[in-house]
């Protein structure tokens, strides 16, 4: 891929999703508006600059159907002869747009690009499209669609990642995220809306809280048994496991050299088994580190997509990584899941964390549901 380059990437505070959550009485389009705005204050001109808009989003109806990256570009005053496009790819869709975003200027359509997420769960429950996929019987069990937390639990087993395992990632995600609000420089990219300035999901916890939360996914085996079949499973992941539902959005910034932060060395898509569901994001991980000729312990700070505690605890266990240089503000089972946003929230906070430690080489990784994964890597400009 030519030299793509990020100039800035921005995030909104991460809101309850629920009526009386922090960011509930906006709009997905004004979210991404108040991106825009700011982009604009730090001096980057995205509405005379971008040359296309490319959102992900996973709830497409109501607030959020009729394109909502449409809407968003008319809401944030972006000119009219922009093209738009709205995308889903489940939980990574926002890193996924921010991939399209940097293709497009690689292949010459676009000197400028703006490219993330957007997910308002307040105003857009998850699974509310209906989809016929979510209870078809018409394709073979291994292919049907499996709720994620049910294949959170099923990979748990399959894995054997037991229970204090994933109290402990959690332990983790909580402390760091508590911690990273009185850390400016890991907030520098996160813009303050509606009068929330904090990711109001966040919960302290200790360990024996965690320890007694009970497993709360069962219900879900029963109504899925024509999937799964009637072997018993062991559920292991409870509330405190499974990151919480948020409203949220974030917005990428992509350009030449000339004064950006950082430059794209690598970005990969892949697909994953289905059942399994939640290891995509590893392929994906495995393919960009190739094509950046790089291995992990290279990488400074790593961004790695907590889709319930099994991915994470998985990440840490198989791939050893310096515990240190992952997730150091803490993960979404902390702060919260915007869906469709997740994974433009997380290239920001990447950013940070590599200014914050002087670091050089990021990454990224997302994960969704059956078997959808993302990666990039990025190379700091200091």
């Amino acid at each position: 891929m030519s030299a793509v380059y990020i100039h800035d990437a921005l995030r909104t505070p991460r809101g309850k999703a629920r009526a009386d959550g922090g960011l509930a009485g906006e709009t997905p389009q004004s979210l991404v508006a108040h991106l825009v705005d700011a982009l604009e204050a730090r001096g980057h001109d995205p509405r005379g600059r971008a040359g296309r808009l490319t959102l992900g989003c996973v709830g497409q109806i109501g607030a959020q159907g009729g394109h909502v990256a449409m809407v968003a570009k008319l809401k944030a005053g972006l000119p009219d002869a922009m093209p738009a496009h709205t995308i889903n790819n489940f939980c990574a869709s926002g890193l996924s747009a921010i991939g399209l975003s940097a293709a497009a200027i690689a292949a010459g359509q676009a000197q400028w690009a703006l490219g993330g997420g957007v997910e308002m769960l307040s105003r857009v429950a998850f699974m509310a499209d209906g989809a016929d996929y979510y209870t078809a019987a018409d394709m073979d069990p291994p292919r049907r669609y499996i709720p994620v937390a049910l294949a959170a639990d099923l990979l748990a087993e399959k894995e054997g990642i037991d229970r204090a395992a994933l109290d402990a990632v959690a332990l983790a995600s909580q402390a760091r995220a508590v911690a990273a609000e009185a850390r400016p420089e890991l907030l520098a990219s996160r813009i303050a809306v509606a009068g929330l300035d904090r990711d109001e999901a966040v919960r302290p916890t200790d360990a024996a809280r965690l320890a007694a939360l009970p497993p709360a996914f069962a219900v879900l085996a029963d109504q899925y048994r024509g999937v799964i079949g009637d072997a018993p499973i062991d559920h292991r992941h409870s509330v405190g496991h499974a990151p919480p539902m948020a409203d949220g959005a974030g917005l990428a910034l992509l350009g030449p050299k000339e004064g950006a932060r950082a430059r794209i060395l690598a970005i990969a898509e892949a697909g994953g088994d289905p059942r399994d569901s939640l290891t995509a994001g590893f392929a994906a991980m495995d393919i960009a580190l190739d094509r950046a000729g790089l291995t992990l312990d290279r990488i400074d700070r790593i961004e790695f997509m907590e889709a319930f505690g099994v991915t994470i605890a998985k990440f840490m266990r198989d791939r050893a990584p310096d515990p240190a240089r992952v997730n150091v503000g803490g993960g979404h089972i902390a702060k919260g899941h915007p869906m469709g946003a997740t994974g433009a929230i997380l290239l920001s906070t990447l950013l940070d964390a590599l200014d914050a430690a002087d670091g050089t080489l990021g990454l990224v990784v997302a994960t969704g549901a059956q078997g959808v994964g993302v990666a990039m890597i990025v190379e700091r400009i200091g």
